[in-house]
């Protein structure tokens, strides 16, 4: 149940991103065009994009963090055995979720100083500039908790227990020391 309304705001996500993404290519090609063809440009280009670009930052992280797509190394923990695995991956993941916390405060107490503040084009709240971070904190936290839950109730299997991917040139390197 959990896991599938994770899966269902993550595909919403996923559509969010593919939507700034593409935002971002007519906003950012419309003022190039605009300034070599016409020697002007939007105004809101610039600043719309550069918020977009955060938003997407932490979007795209809420869907790695789902896929475990973030890159990491197993050099300690690959060596250990599935109790050593299974404490390290509960302590990583209690870990992330303080670090959820502390990012969620953050970005909370800059909303909420920054509400009355506008930005320099659009003239628009900052506090929404800074709440990118709480979505990613909240939504990145319920991943984090039923993972956490998942590894407390024995549902998790041993080939799980790493909470990260390798980069293609370690997958790579490795491949090649198995030959």
């Amino acid at each position: 149940m959990v896991q599938k309304l994770i899966d269902a705001y993550c595909q919403f996500i996923s559509y969010l991103i593919a939507a700034a993404l593409a935002m971002m290519v007519v906003l950012v090609f419309g003022n190039v065009f605009m300034r070599y063809a016409f020697n002007s440009g939007f105004s809101v280009s610039e600043e719309l994009s550069r918020w977009l670009f955060v938003w997407l930052t932490f979007l795209g992280a809420i869907v790695a963090l789902r896929d475990k797509g973030h890159l990491g190394t197993d050099m300690l923990v690959g060596r250990l055995g599935p109790t050593g695995k299974k404490f390290c991956m509960g302590l990583g993941l209690m870990l992330m979720l303080f670090t959820c916390w502390l990012l969620f405060k953050g970005s909370y107490d800059q909303s909420v100083i920054n509400w009355d503040t506008t930005s320099a084009v659009m003239e628009v709240s900052m506090s929404w500039f800074y709440s990118s971070g709480m979505v990613f904190a909240v939504l990145g936290g319920l991943i984090l908790l039923s993972d956490l839950w998942r590894l407390l109730s024995g549902q998790v299997s041993d080939e799980h227990l790493l909470m990260m991917q390798e980069s293609e040139e370690a997958r790579h390197a490795d491949a090649g020391d198995a030959h």
